[in-house]
């Protein structure tokens, strides 16, 4: 040990039109070059030299689960997409011949699920706020203009829309203004949520723009502040040796020492990513920092849909001072085709994980679905009345009263997201029938 610091690593990035040309992937079978090369004009990939070198096993590439995570696949598209752009790929196509079939591609993955435009986005007198969200209550997202990328991405990302470069898809805000005005106008928010895109692709300055206001005694209310990120999954360095770092979590400290709570929402898919030197010593600077971090991600096929899996990563977490928060079923947009599971098999994953862990690594709640109405949890499956049904209730709701209600839903063995359920004993879900009773 010479008592020096490490040399800062410098993050290099691959984006998907570049992917198929990698060392790594040139050795893999010439059909998955071709269909990195036409999946990846449709979605948005990216890597970098910490994915590629730290994360994944290229001895079983294209089988390892971080390859599955953050590589593209045939099955990401639907048929009729995938050879309508292969073929325009093949020939040359003119570059607006191929813009226009990759948007009516992306078109069909319902870009923006759960009516993030339609319901959730507020408004004031001037119209629409875009780039801030407010669906429940008490949490209001944000989504700052600079953090609309990420140090990789996650092929069954929900914001994947986010990346594509369309206008008129993209969430976020040019600076913190408009999202301190709206804010300082609703005191029952107590609750920040700093998201995207990933937020800690940001600068500690840009950072700082938006967070250190919320410390002022304008914004009382404001108890608890998240940031959502996968850094410590993709760039744990960005708590380390990034020029910022120490800045980052002097900002991180500050907050705290203001009396917020201050939640790292963090993104496990898999505990290969809990298991580097780089990702646990940036764990600890987080919690010194008296932050907490709280982890999350989807069930997913390919990836993590096994309970052994899920039961390692939350013992790992909580040995690491990471608490399990949600095992999120995944969303009904992007390619959900490729990484979705029944609901059944979803309650019987979560079922067969939790069962095998201690009681302070019982905490992530799940599956749960990001629908429309609510967070919605199912609970497990009951025989009532003669029929079978998925047990479920409200973990947050657009309305207040409908939190912790349980209803039924009956049992499909197909089903695989909120929509594909139907009220049990052929009765309306009650939030159908019963007014609404939160007036924001």
């Amino acid at each position: 040990m010479t008592g020096k610091s490490p040399s800062p690593m410098k993050m290099r990035a691959v984006p998907g039109a570049r992917l198929a040309h990698l060392p790594q992937v040139q050795r893999l079978d010439p059909a998955v070059r071709r269909d990195i090369e036409v999946v990846s004009a449709v979605l948005p990939f990216k890597v970098n030299n910490y994915v590629l070198d730290e994360l994944i096993d290229w001895d079983r590439a294209p089988d390892d689960p971080i390859y599955r995570l953050t590589f593209p696949d045939r099955d990401m598209l639907p048929e009729p997409a995938y050879q309508e752009v292969a073929e325009l790929i093949d020939r040359k196509a003119p570059r607006a011949e191929l813009r226009s079939a990759v948007n009516r591609a992306r078109l069909q993955l319902n870009p923006h699920p759960g009516e993030q435009l339609q319901a959730n986005v507020p408004e004031d007198e001037t119209g629409s706020l875009v780039g801030l969200q407010h669906k429940y209550r008490e949490t209001v997202l944000v989504f700052p203009g600079q953090g609309q990328t990420c140090h990789a991405y996650c092929g069954y990302c929900f914001r994947w829309a986010q990346f594509i470069g369309v206008a008129e898809l993209k969430q976020a805000v040019s600076g913190p203004e408009q999202a301190l005005q709206y804010l300082a106008a609703h005191p029952e928010v107590s609750d920040v949520l700093f998201t995207g895109g990933d937020p800690m692709i940001m600068s500690t300055d840009r950072l700082r723009s938006y967070l250190s206001p919320l410390l002022e005694p304008r914004f009382a209310h404001i108890r608890n502040i998240r940031i959502g990120t996968k850094a410590l999954s993709y760039w744990p360095y960005r708590f380390t040796t990034d020029a910022d770092a120490t800045d980052l979590l002097r900002l991180l400290e500050e907050a705290t020492a203001a009396g917020r709570h201050v939640a790292v929402m963090a993104h496990f898919s898999h505990v290969r990513e809990l298991e580097t030197d780089a990702c646990r010593q940036a764990i600890r600077r987080i919690r010194d920092t008296g932050a907490v971090i709280r982890a999350q991600a989807p069930l997913v096929r390919h990836v993590n849909d096994d309970p052994a899996v899920w039961a390692q990563m939350w013992r790992t977490m909580t040995r690491l001072g990471v608490a399990p928060y949600y095992m999120f079923v995944e969303r009904d947009t992007g390619a959900s085709q490729y990484f979705e599971l029944p609901l059944d098999r979803a309650v019987s994953i979560y079922r067969d994980a939790i069962s095998s862990v201690s009681g302070l690594e019982r905490t992530a709640r799940g599956p749960v679905m990001s629908a429309s109405p609510g967070k919605v949890a199912v609970d497990g499956i009951a025989r009532i009345a003669g029929q079978d049904v998925f047990c479920c209730r409200f973990l947050q709701a657009r309305d207040p009263n409908w939190v912790g209600r349980p209803f039924f839903a009956k049992h499909d063995e197909h089903a695989v997201w909120f929509d594909d359920l139907k009220p049990a004993f052929d009765e309306p879900w009650f939030w159908q029938t019963e007014p609404f009773g939160q007036d924001r």
